[in-house]
């Protein structure tokens, strides 16, 4: 598990009948889709002037840990933090967690690169991003610059 995070970005998953696989637990694939729209939220309330027309957000990475499963009746709550600046990507960190228990059922950590959509090449990061993002999480910028 991560050090202790604050997560500020939180978004309620609703759970579908098409979710739930012939064990009864939501398929491990479904949880990429939650941390997906959990993403695109994060990144449309963090980064307020990202232009998808010129500029993308991309996966590089991602890495999931599944603890324990989740069932039709849990209430979920995906969390979403960004842990680490570099000079062309970030790393997000999310949590898939029971609502009313806290319980963390998976963490999946994602490394996203900024990209020209014109060129096809990743960029620099724009210093306003860093701002930006360093505000939305109440860190500075050399707090999320460490490895």
């Amino acid at each position: 598990m991560e050090e202790e995070i604050k997560f500020r970005h939180i978004m309620p998953a609703q759970i579908r009948f098409s979710d739930v696989d012939q064990f009864g637990h939501v398929n491990n694939s479904v949880y990429f889709s939650l941390y997906d729209l959990a993403k695109t939220n994060y990144l449309k309330e963090v980064l307020k002037t990202l232009d998808f027309g010129d500029m993308a957000v991309v996966v590089a990475n991602i890495n999931a840990n599944f603890f324990s499963p989740v069932f039709f009746s849990d209430e979920l709550l995906i969390e979403t933090a960004t842990v680490q600046l570099g000079n062309k990507s970030f790393t997000l960190l999310q949590r898939a967690i029971v609502a009313n228990s806290g319980a963390v059922k998976c963490e999946c950590r994602t490394v996203m690169v900024v990209y020209d959509m014109m060129t096809k090449e990743p960029l620099v990061m724009p210093e306003n991003y860093k701002k930006d993002i360093c505000e939305y999480e109440g860190k500075t910028l050399e707090e999320l610059s460490k490895k």
